[in-house]
């Protein structure tokens, strides 16, 4: 078997299971692993705390690139840090969630952040890439790509129980979020082609991690790589 970058990509909407698979794949096989999204949460986050607003794509742009803040891959979380200051915790409420769909609309914005997103796969021998433009946009060559949903209040329900929040208002919440991340003119989230879609409605985490990772190993060897 030759050697190669393994890239696998698993896209789908909020609460879909898509962090908790990709993390348990990439440790499972011994990748690095991201959380692209982490990367639009930490500039909404950044952007409240400096006083930008939401919709002023230059100052978005521009505070994209800047070295105030920045996002370190982690084997458990993807981290975001401003001024040194691990924050973490504070980027995956409900409210910064939205302001990352409202940041994430404007191309200088996905632009200045695409480098940074696709640095994290150098120099690794593998790795798993969340969020939702990961096989369309950030890895569209990735050998494996999943996009993985389920039901609107399956997915409330599990965001919910995260997040300690009521779940209609998490289930209008994520029907707003979906709607602005599919709609949008630039990179919307889509199923990606030649992907494997997994609806986790109902399933246990163990069952969708089961299920991809067969679908990872049939893969790979279909295509002559090593998946470790």
């Amino acid at each position: 078997m030759r050697s190669a970058l393994i890239i696998v990509t698993i896209d789908g909407p909020a609460a879909s299971g898509k962090t908790s698979v990709s993390r348990l794949i990439a440790s499972r096989r011994g990748w690095a692993w991201v959380s692209t999204g982490a990367f639009y949460r930490g500039l909404a986050y950044v952007a409240s705390r400096e006083g930008i607003a939401v919709n002023d794509e230059l100052a978005l742009a521009k505070l994209c690139l800047s070295p105030i803040w920045r996002v370190q891959m982690g084997e458990d979380r993807t981290r975001v840090y401003l001024h040194d200051e691990d924050v973490t915790d504070e980027i995956y409420s409900e409210e910064i969630g939205a302001g990352a769909s409202l940041v994430s609309r404007f191309p200088k914005v996905r632009a200045n952040l695409l480098t940074a997103q696709r640095a994290c796969a150098n120099s690794i021998s593998g790795l798993v890439a969340e969020g939702r433009d990961c096989g369309t946009v950030v890895f569209p060559k990735a050998q494996v790509k999943f996009y993985l949903t389920a039901g609107t209040l399956d997915r409330a329900e599990r965001r919910a129980r995260q997040q300690g929040g009521n779940v209609e208002e998490m289930r209008q919440a994520q029907v707003k979020r979906d709607h602005q991340d599919s709609s949008r003119q630039t990179a919307p989230m889509q199923i990606p082609s030649l992907a494997h879609v997994v609806d986790t409605t109902s399933m246990t985490l163990d069952q969708v991690v089961e299920q991809v990772d067969a679908i990872i190993v049939k893969e790979l060897a279909e295509q002559h790589l090593s998946h470790l």
